[in-house]
């Protein structure tokens, strides 16, 4: 009898922490993107933030990058060896064009 508790007890010990790393919150943004995206809004990134969001997802030569009216940040850079025009919005998806 005492085998069988001490073996429930060592099962759902080990049962809870599973539960205990499944993540209920959402990512940090990343490079995929929102199926509307990109999205309009107030963003908060600065011209350098939006940069080196860009830089670390696998674009480089990064120009142009200037905020539109819809605070969406919008300029041109290379990836996978072709020239792209690139947006980064408040959320920091990024959308090649």
């Amino acid at each position: 009898m005492k085998t069988l508790i001490l073996v429930t007890m060592v099962a759902s010990a080990i049962s809870f922490g599973a539960m205990a790393q499944t993540s209920t919150t959402s990512p940090i943004p990343n490079s995929s993107v929102d199926n509307n995206a990109p999205l309009p809004g107030a963003n908060s990134f600065t011209e350098g933030q939006a940069k080196s969001r860009l830089e670390a997802n696998g674009y480089s030569d990064i120009a142009g990058l200037k905020k539109d009216e819809k605070g969406v940040w919008k300029g041109t850079a290379m990836n996978a060896g072709a020239k792209v025009d690139v947006s980064v919005d408040y959320r920091g998806n990024i959308v090649r064009h």
